[in-house]
Parts: C-alpha cells; sequence; structure tokens
C-alpha cells in the first residue's frame, strides 16, 4: 500500500512537468544546449562533493569515482551540447517516384515527460548519462536514483535543482514505495537500470499505458580465453574489469570460460595481477570499493561456502557501516558441476573459472544461458573470432580488453534478451528519448490520377510501373 501524501506529490510532479512541457518551453535547440552547458558547468564546481558522495556510499576512491562517473558524464555532456542541434535538424531522404513531386524528412520530436530509474553501483553516471540525452531530445524528466546510495542521492537532487526548475526536471529521492508510486502513473517513456525482475515489472506497469521501455539489465557476462591468447596481458585486463567497483558493474566479467591447456597458467596470473594491483592485503586497500550493503556483502559470503576457492574467499566488515570488503576471489568450477556463483549474476570479485576442451563447448555452455548483457574474448585467431561473433549473441563486447566497449560516444551501449533492450550513449541516447516522424511535403501544382477511383487498366498498368 503507498503512503497517499507521497503518491499524491508524485502525481502532481508528473501533471506539473506535462503542463510545462505542453507550452512548448523544453523544445527550442538553443533552450536544450544552455541546459546542458549549465549541468556542465554545476557537475564541475560540484566535483569536491560528488566524489565525497560516492566515497561514503561505495568506499569509491576519488580516482576511480571520477574515471568511471564523473569523467565520463562530462565527456558525455561535451558530445552531447556539441551534436544536439546537428540531431535536432530535419534530415532529408529521397521520395519514391510514386509520389512526384514531394520532399521527405524526418523530424525528431521529444517524447514529453520521462521517468529515469537508476541503480546504486555507479550511482552518478548511471542517472545522469540518461538525463543528459533526455534533456537533449528536450523531454522533461522525473529522475528516482537508488536508495542504497543515499549520499549519492542527495547530492544530485541538489545538483539538479541548481540547473532546472522542477517543472523540467526533478529528482524524486526514496526507496521501493515511491519507485512503485511513480510506476503508477502515466510516463511517455521510462528508461530503466537495474535487475531482470524489476526489469520485468518495470514492463509489466509500462504497458498499462504502452508506454516505450528503455530496460538496462545485466546478465552473466562471460569471458571466452582460447588456447592462442596471450596470458599475462589477458590477466591483467580482465582482473581490471573485476576488481572495477569490486565487480559491481552490470558488465563485469562474470565468469571466465579458459582453454584447459592454458588454465594454470592463466590462474597464476590473475593471482599475480590481483597482487600487483590490490596488494598483498586487499581488504585493507583504501582504493578498493566496499560491498554496497549487508545483504549484498552475506549474499556474496554465502556463494563462496563449500566452493574449491583457487583464490580469496576471505572479507573484513566495515565498522564505518553495515557492510565490509570482499578480497578477490577465483573459485575452481566445472563445465558440468556448477558451483553456487554459477547459478546467479554474482556482482562482486568472485570468478568461476571453468576450463572446456573446445571452442564449440564454450559456444555451447554460453548459448544454453540467457543473452548476456557482455562478451569478452581472448584470443589472437581470426576464425575463432569469427565463430563467437557469428554463434553467440550478447548486448555488445571486447576482443582482447573488458568493459571499455561502453566508454564511447560513437557505439550504442545496450541488451539483448534478458539483458535489456535499447540502447544510450552518445547520439543513441538522443534517439532513445526521441520519437521520429516521417514527413512527406507535397506539391500542390501537380496531381498524378492513377491513385484514385475509378481504377482503370490504365491507371493499373502505370502503377505496376511504378510498384514493382
Amino acid at each position: 500500500m503507498h503512503n497517499t501524501t507521497h503518491t499524491a506529490n508524485i502525481e502532481k510532479t508528473v501533471a506539473r512537468q506535462r503542463a510545462f512541457f505542453q507550452t512548448g518551453a523544453t523544445r527550442p535547440v538553443p533552450v536544450r544546449i544552455a541546459a546542458l552547458k549549465r549541468l556542465k558547468k554545476e557537475l564541475l564546481s560540484r566535483e569536491t562533493v560528488l566524489l565525497k558522495a560516492l566515497q561514503d556510499d561505495l568506499h569509491k576512491s576519488p580516482f576511480e569515482g571520477y574515471m568511471t562517473e564523473i569523467g565520463m558524464c562530462l565527456d558525455e555532456l561535451g558530445f552531447l551540447t556539441k551534436h544536439v542541434a546537428a540531431w535536432s535538424r530535419p534530415h532529408r531522404h529521397p521520395t519514391p517516384l510514386a509520389q512526384y513531386k514531394a520532399k521527405s524528412k524526418t523530424l525528431a520530436e521529444p517524447y514529453g515527460v520521462v521517468l529515469v530509474i537508476s541503480p546504486w553501483n555507479y550511482p552518478l553516471l548511471l542517472s545522469l548519462d540518461p538525463l543528459f540525452g533526455a534533456v537533449a531530445a528536450g523531454n522533461c524528466v522525473v529522475l528516482k536514483p537508488s536508495a542504497y546510495a543515499p549520499n549519492a542521492s542527495r547530492a544530485m537532487a541538489e545538483l539538479i535543482a541548481a540547473v532546472f526548475p522542477p517543472d523540467w526536471v526533478t529528482v524524486v529521492e526514496g526507496g521501493r514505495e515511491e519507485n512503485a508510486a511513480l510506476l503508477d502513473q502515466r510516463f511517455d517513456a521510462i528508461f530503466f537500470t537495474g535487475s531482470v525482475d524489476v526489469g520485468k515489472l518495470v514492463m509489466e506497469k509500462a504497458s498499462r499505458h504502452l508506454t516505450p521501455v528503455t530496460l538496462e539489465l545485466g546478465g552473466k557476462s562471460p569471458v571466452i580465453v582460447d588456447e592462442t591468447a596471450n596470458i599475462p596481458l589477458t590477466a591483467r585486463r580482465i582482473a581490471f574489469g573485476k576488481l572495477l567497483n569490486a565487480g559491481q558493474t552490470c558488465v563485469a566479467p562474470d565468469y571466465c570460460l579458459v582453454h584447459r591447456k592454458r588454465k594454470e597458467q592463466l590462474v597464476e596470473e590473475l593471482k599475480k595481477q590481483f597482487q600487483k594491483m590490490l596488494g598483498e592485503n586487499p581488504l585493507h586497500n583504501d582504493h578498493f570499493v566496499r560491498i554496497i550493503n549487508r545483504k549484498h556483502y552475506h549474499r556474496l559470503q554465502g556463494l563462496l561456502e563449500g566452493e574449491e576457492l583457487l583464490l580469496g574467499g576471505s572479507h573484513r566488515d566495515d565498522p564505518s557501516s553495515d557492510s565490509g570488503w570482499i578480497a578477490p576471489t577465483l573459485v575452481a568450477d566445472t563445465l558440468e558441476a556448477l558451483s553456487k556463483p554459477m547459478k546467479e549474476e554474482i556482482f562482486g570479485p568472485i570468478l568461476p573459472i571453468l576450463p572446456y576442451d573446445t571452442l564449440e563447448q564454450a559456444i555451447q555452455f554460453i548459448n544454453r544461458r540467457e543473452k548476456p548483457l557482455a562478451l569478452y574474448l581472448f584470443t589472437q585467431s581470426k576464425k575463432n573470432q569469427a565463430q563467437i561473433l557469428q554463434r553467440c549473441s550478447f548486448g555488445g563486447g571486447c576482443i582482447n580488453d573488458t568493459i571499455i566497449h561502453l566508454a564511447t560516444h560513437h557505439m550504442g551501449f545496450g541488451g539483448v534478451g534478458y539483458s535489456g533492450m535499447g540502447s544510450y550513449h552518445g547520439k543513441c541516447s538522443f534517439d532513445t528519448f526521441s520519437h521520429y516522424r516521417a514527413i512527406v511535403n507535397k506539391s500542390t501544382w501537380l496531381d498524378l490520377p492513377m491513385r484514385y477511383h475509378p481504377y482503370t487498366k490504365f491507371h493499373e498498368s502505370l502503377m505496376r510501373r511504378f510498384l514493382r
């Protein structure tokens, strides 16, 4: 049962935004560009506050906070500001001869009032990045950050309030009650980042109003290491992807399929890399991110109970929070009898190692499961590359690296199947929050008669010449 006061406030917020949108105030391109520039200026002026919020919520170091969140936000803002005018212009298209004489064009228009629901793991990036796209496209936005990252949520609410009137963009803070109240409203588009289960609920709620949804979900993203891979470099890049945000990344390497001949070498190199990156005692490394809360902290510990560990397994409580740290952990696994970490998305610094004998085995293992958000292949073989890209379906990924495919404006980032639908970043963000109208502007000085009643054999023969 929702709190009626909260629900009433949320209803008023959405109604006010709809009224504001209908004034046309958000549509002029110069207005959008000015808003994006104000956002960038405000983001820069609040950098210290935002980094502190990430430190408080996740024990995220300023270096990692800037690299994975604030820096990427600033970069995206700069790109959108530079290109939004060109994307917003009418785009000419060829006109079929049967429609002579006419001009054809497409026009991008904003959807209206959109809802962005974001997760806790990259609380700034995964809230602000889609919000920027929605503003660039000319929408009003309600942003709902995760209650699991309360400091980042508060800091973003203050940031947005400094840039926008609430009728244009507003932040609704809170937990499940507020989420439920928001999903009961009618929005013109919904952008959700989070778990598959909640993604299904969002889609179900949106279906009542035929509201388009973009779902950025997760899944178990595999790494394949074949017999030709450069193992020292492979281990370094896998370790980078796994340690980033302590594995609490939707595209983190979730498990590793390694050719049996290279398994021992890869395990040894991973041990070296984890130690090189975090030192002898990773649980006391000031730059290592904490698990977000007690629930996830205990869940991760439970995944390791009774499993054969090749490295790690230890944990340390954080006296300043209800959570703690989990050491980088390698779990011995097989394709046949799967460990507990293979039964769900891990979302922590735990990596099952599964040896395979043929690439076909690895492909079939992946294809028997839901389509992952990411896939990473380490190989020097063009043939193996082609095999994986032709046979395995996944959101996006890298060959001979991890994670970095999402850090570009020039390609969309998104999932497929259970890992999501739709994409964003750069122009894809603008497209995600826009409807493209096809317009034919027909001349009035010429009117070909063949399409009108009465139908004749002559008109049919003409029509068949045009349409074939």
